[in-house]
């Protein structure tokens, strides 16, 4: 059994991921600390377990396997570099860290260790994604040209239900954060723009304060690559329903997925060279298991998350560059960002 301590109830997921660690059958929660100690004694007695308020004292425990960190992002360097030198295997909400230079410490001192680290990036592996993949793969899209990926919801729209935004008053905190949609919910269409078409050279992007908040609202990032091809980024928390699309085009054929039906299409030339016109829906989608799962059996056969920490990795890079874009009003070149 792999114990667990849950480090921090700040973000909206940590309750998801402490369902998780419940409900798997190699994992129990063990205790939990938080910045916040009258949150952390709630949630820990929720839970059943021990709280600490000294972080410290939580990961001297021997007793102690593995940390959740759901901490707020600006307390991510801290906090990992500590657990893994205490030896405790990691899961973490992405992004890593906020800058290139900070998430490079983190992963050298993660690789030092030798301790286990999976990234919550949850949509790399779902059965769409792996299916897009394949797709490009095989070269039924000819040259890929552009990749447009939305992800979106209303979670700073203020309503009678919530005269605040459903979002908690705390992720709208520019020091916390790091950043708002682009930073939150555009991690996700950046990792899998990553994926599907690689590192770009440079990445421009822009801002909109729909809500007049400190942090974005709503944000769009384009990355530009050396072959012509584009990957154009949307984010936002002022949409009144929630979306999540992806097109990818390219000079043989398209590829749409939308979550309203959640379904996979494609049109290729290829497909009707060979006697099958028009769009088709995929429905072989082969499903990856989830970070969570993944990050147990790191732990229990001792193997290394390479492809997710290289892509939580570059995922920080191009977070990086996006919001420094937005900041000058310039493209920024990957090559630029300090290591």
């Amino acid at each position: 059994m792999i114990r667990v301590a849950i480090l921090s109830f700040w973000h909206v997921h940590a309750k998801d991921y402490a369902r998780l660690a419940v409900e798997h059958a190699d994992t129990e929660i063990v205790a939990v600390w938080d910045e916040i100690p009258d949150r952390g004694l709630e949630k820990a007695e929720e839970y059943g377990v021990p709280f600490y308020s000294d972080l410290g004292e939580l990961l001297r425990n021997s007793e102690i396997d593995a940390v959740i960190v759901v901490t707020p992002t600006n307390m991510h360097q801290e906090v990992m570099i500590a657990a893994a030198k205490a030896g405790k295997h990691i899961f973490t909400e992405k992004v890593v860290a906020t800058t290139t230079k900070a998430c490079n410490e983190i992963l050298a001192v993660v690789e030092q260790t030798g301790v286990k680290l999976v990234v919550s990036l949850p949509r790399l592996y779902m059965g769409f994604t792996q299916a897009a993949h394949k797709v490009i793969r095989d070269g039924s899209l000819g040259t890929v040209t552009t990749v447009r990926i939305r992800l979106a919801h209303n979670g700073a729209l203020r309503t009678e239900k919530n005269p605040d935004g459903a979002l908690p008053a705390h992720f709208f905190h520019l020091e916390q954060t790091g950043g708002g949609a682009l930073m939150d919910l555009g991690c996700h269409p950046m990792y899998l723009t990553r994926l599907f078409l690689g590192l770009p050279e440079s990445v421009s992007a822009s801002f909109g304060y729909i809500t007049g908040r400190e942090v974005e609202d709503s944000a769009v990032a384009t990355l530009r690559y050396p072959s012509g091809a584009l990957g154009i980024i949307e984010a936002g928390f002022v949409n009144s329903y929630s979306q999540f699309d992806i097109e990818i085009q390219g000079t043989e054929g398209s590829l749409l997925y939308t979550r309203t039906d959640d379904q996979l299409r494609i049109r290729s030339a290829k497909m009707e060279a060979e006697g099958a016109p028009g769009w088709h829906v995929v429905t072989d989608l082969p499903k990856l298991p989830s970070p969570f799962e993944q990050w147990v059996s790191h732990i229990q056969n001792g193997t290394w998350a390479k492809e997710n920490i290289d892509l939580a990795r570059d995922l920080t890079r191009l977070m990086e560059a996006s919001t420094l874009s937005a900041c000058s009003g310039a493209a920024v070149k990957l090559t630029d960002l300090s290591e």
